[in-house]
């Protein structure tokens, strides 16, 4: 069980839920975005998970603290999720992370520089994006991923990739080493000790939260002015 409690702070932030397009699919979305923040984290969750997940939205409050904007929005409609080959369908959800990425451009008060944080099978999802060669995400951090699956195109990857596995989550641990040899950008491999594939053990999801911060904010470039 989630037992960590959302981070209150005083830092004033405008959050608003949207509605997003991939095509044909109208896909739901919650964005939050500082005072004068200067870049923005889009969160792909993984399977059977949702824009409502407790784990994200965590991380995300503890982004929004520290001065980041996150999106966290809903990779299937209800209709696809349905069907479940879509929830390990990585080039799908990568396209329709691209295309989230691609309107995100053209909203107004947007921080123009960006990152990703992925979870399990939406980790393979950012990293399949990341390598497309428009893509203008600056650094990745994966929680419990699988970026094995993204297969070939983890070598095309040029952004600053952050993979943190759980200790006691021995298979992905493996699998997350493998991918690590496939990574050609700065990467480097965190193991929160103690913790399970959902980070489900006390204080390990703020490891997670507080890591991914650091890496946030150390690889997101100086701050800029929205568009």
């Amino acid at each position: 069980m989630l037992v960590q409690n959302l981070p209150s702070g005083d830092r004033r932030q405008r959050e608003r839920d949207l509605t997003l397009s991939s095509g044909r699919a109208r896909l739901a979305g919650t964005l939050t975005v500082p005072d004068n923040a200067h870049a923005l984290v889009v969160f792909t969750h993984g399977s059977g998970s949702s824009r409502h997940s407790p784990r994200g939205r965590y991380v995300a409050a503890i982004l929004n603290a520290a001065g980041l904007g996150t999106l966290l929005f809903d990779l299937l409609t209800p209709e696809e999720e349905r069907q479940r080959s879509n929830v390990f369908d990585i080039g799908l959800l990568a396209g329709r992370l691209l295309d989230v990425t691609s309107e995100l451009r053209t909203m107004p008060g947007i921080p123009r520089l960006l990152g990703y944080f992925g979870a399990s099978t939406g980790a393979a999802a950012a990293l399949h994006a990341a390598a497309d060669p428009a893509a203008p995400v600056a650094a990745i951090v994966s929680r419990g991923g699988r970026p094995d699956l993204a297969g070939p195109r983890l070598a095309q990857v040029r952004a600053a990739t952050l993979l943190i596995v759980g200790g006691l989550d021995h298979t992905v641990i493996e699998l997350n080493r493998a991918a690590q040899s496939e990574l050609r950008c700065e990467n480097q491999l965190r193991i929160v000790p103690g913790a399970t594939h959902l980070f489900e053990e006390p204080g390990t999801l703020d490891a997670v939260a507080h890591l991914a911060s650091s890496w946030f904010t150390d690889h997101l470039g100086p701050a800029a002015p929205p568009t």
